[in-house]
């Protein structure tokens, strides 16, 4: 009996352990398996991270690079459509994206707007001058007072006149500067004289209400805003 209990002890050692160590097998592969499965799945984020930190490095270098082969040209946006100043704008922020200096130059704006608020957020990427003082519009004001603020226009100029023979920003917007001539401010003569200080490599944007044509030989491109359709218009027919 003696012998009997000692070889079935000792078979149910060997089945212990043998059992113990097939739990441990497997607590170990599961381990393994565990670990090389974190291991991968960090490896795949590192991977993806990666790719979208390179595609987002290539994106930037495509839009400075598109803005390289634009700079240093001479843009009019005029007629007497409305977003000449909005698509100004739209290209100054394109600038300032990828770390160019823009400046924009205001005439005959109201003193107090939305849209000079919102472009006061903007900076110091996107810089924003205006000499008139008043807070009308320039068609509103007196003879004594529009003798004034010419002055002060006058005073924007020849700002600007010094921004573009310093070079002194990548984007030199003259917002509404075309509506000076329209306004008999100034003449064509003086807006040809600021484009001709212009440094090869500055860009210039020139905007406004004004119909002629004469400046347009001195411009890389011109964009003429018209309203072809008003559907505000179309109601107020259909109303009356």
């Amino acid at each position: 009996m003696k012998a009997g209990d000692s070889a079935q002890k000792g078979e149910s050692a060997k089945a212990g352990d043998s059992a113990q160590k097939g739990e441990s097998a497997k607590a170990g592969d599961s381990a393994q398996k565990g670990e090389s499965a974190k291991a991968g799945d960090s490896a795949q984020k590192g991977e993806s991270a990666k790719a979208d930190s390179s595609a987002q490095k290539d994106r930037i270098l495509r839009e400075d690079v598109r803005y390289e082969m634009e700079k240093g040209l001479t843009h009019i946006f005029c007629g007497e459509g409305k977003g000449k100043t909005t698509a100004a704008l739209g290209r100054a922020i394109q600038a300032a994206s990828v770390g160019k200096t823009v400046m924009i130059i205001q005439f005959l704006k109201k003193r107090r707007s939305d849209e000079i608020g919102f472009v006061r957020r903007l900076e110091p990427e996107i810089k924003l001058f205006r000499f008139e003082r008043s807070e009308n519009s320039y068609d509103s004001l007196s003879e004594e007072e529009r003798r004034e603020e010419c002055q002060n226009i006058r005073n924007g100029l020849n700002f600007a006149r010094k921004v573009l023979t310093t070079q002194g920003c990548d984007v030199l917007i003259l917002d509404e500067v075309l509506g000076l001539v329209t306004a008999g401010i100034i003449s064509c003569e003086e807006i040809r004289s600021l484009i001709e200080l212009k440094d090869p490599n500055m860009e210039l944007i020139l905007t406004g209400v004004y119909k002629g044509e004469e400046l347009w030989d001195l411009a890389d491109e011109v964009t003429v805003m018209q309203m072809v359709k008003c559907g505000c218009c179309e109601r107020s027919e259909q109303q009356s």
